[in-house]
C-alpha cells in the first residue's frame, strides 16, 4: 500500500515511543500511501514555544533533516506550526520539505476568506500571518495554557473547545489550528462538532503537502507529453 516514505521531525523531545509516532500515525490514516517515520529533536522536553526555544532548535532540525536525506526518505515534514527550519533545510537537502504552518495556512485559504487562528499561546507564527495577509481577521489561545504539555491536560483541551468557540463569535468562516500539539490530542474533529466550521490540523494539512509534492510530477500519467 505504501508508495512513499516521509521522514516527519517532532521538535518536542519525546520518550514515549507511541507519543512520538502520533503525528505520523495521523498522516497514514489520512493518507495510505505515505509511510511515516518519526524523530524528535533532543533536551527540549517542552518544544518550541518563543523565539529562544526556536533559535536553540533549528541546528537540531537541520541535523536530523539531513539524516533523513542520507536514510533515502522522499519527503521530509517540519511538524510545527511556526514552520522553524523550514527554509534552512530547504538549502540543505534535495527532497520536498514541508513545514505544518505552510501547509494549513496554504489550505485554510481554500476554505475560506475569514480565517482564525487558535494558538497555543497568544502570538500567531510568522509564516502564518505572512501566507494569510489580510484573511486573518482574528486570532485567540486557550486561556491557561502556555506549551504542548499544558494541552495534554482535560483543562487544557476544553480551554481550546472555547478559544474555538470566541473565533466563531468573531466571523471567521474557518479555524486553523497554529500548534501541532492541537494534533496530538486529535481535537479538530471535537472543535468542528462545537462550532461547525472547518477546522485545519496542522499535521494532515502537512501530509497533504506531501503527497501532492510526491505525486505531482505523475499526476498527469505517464503517456502524457508536454
Amino acid at each position: 500500500m505504501h508508495k512513499y516514505i516521509v521522514g516527519l521531525i517532532r521538535v518536542l523531545t519525546i520518550t514515549d515511543e507511541e507519543l512520538l509516532n502520533v503525528h505520523g500515525r495521523i498522516i497514514e490514516r489520512a493518507y495510505p500511501e505515505l509511510k511515516v517515520i518519526s524523530k524528535c529533536i533532543k533536551n527540549q522536553p517542552q518544544g518550541i514555544y518563543d523565539s529562544k526555544t526556536e533559535k536553540i532548535a533549528k541546528p537540531k532540525i537541520i541535523e536530523l533533516a539531513k539524516e533523513f536525506e542520507r536514510e533515502g526518505v522522499d519527503a521530509i515534514i517540519i511538524s510545527c506550526a511556526a514552520d522553524p527550519g523550514v527554509k534552512e533545510v530547504r538549502e540543505r537537502v534535495s527532497i520536498p520539505v514541508i513545514g505544518a504552518g505552510s501547509a494549513a495556512s496554504s489550505l485554510a485559504l481554500a476554505y475560506g476568506e475569514k480565517v482564525g487562528v487558535l494558538n497555543l499561546t497568544e502570538e500567531t507564527p510568522m509564516v502564518i500571518k505572512e501566507i494569510l495577509g489580510d484573511h486573518l481577521v482574528a486570532e485567540d489561545h486557550p486561556k491557561g495554557v502556555t506549551n504542548t504539555l499544558d494541552l495534554m491536560t482535560e483543562l487544557g483541551k476544553n480551554a481550546a473547545i472555547n478559544a474555538a468557540k470566541r473565533l466563531k463569535e468573531k466571523g471567521v468562516d474557518v479555524i486553523l489550528l497554529g500548534c501541532t500539539g492541537m494534533s496530538t490530542i486529535k481535537i479538530a474533529p471535537i472543535l468542528e462538532k462545537r462550532v461547525e466550521i472547518p477546522i485545519i490540523d496542522p499535521v494532515i494539512a502537512a501530509g497533504t503537502v506531501a503527497l501532492h509534492s510526491l505525486k505531482r510530477l505523475n499526476i498527469w500519467g505517464e503517456k502524457n507529453e508536454a
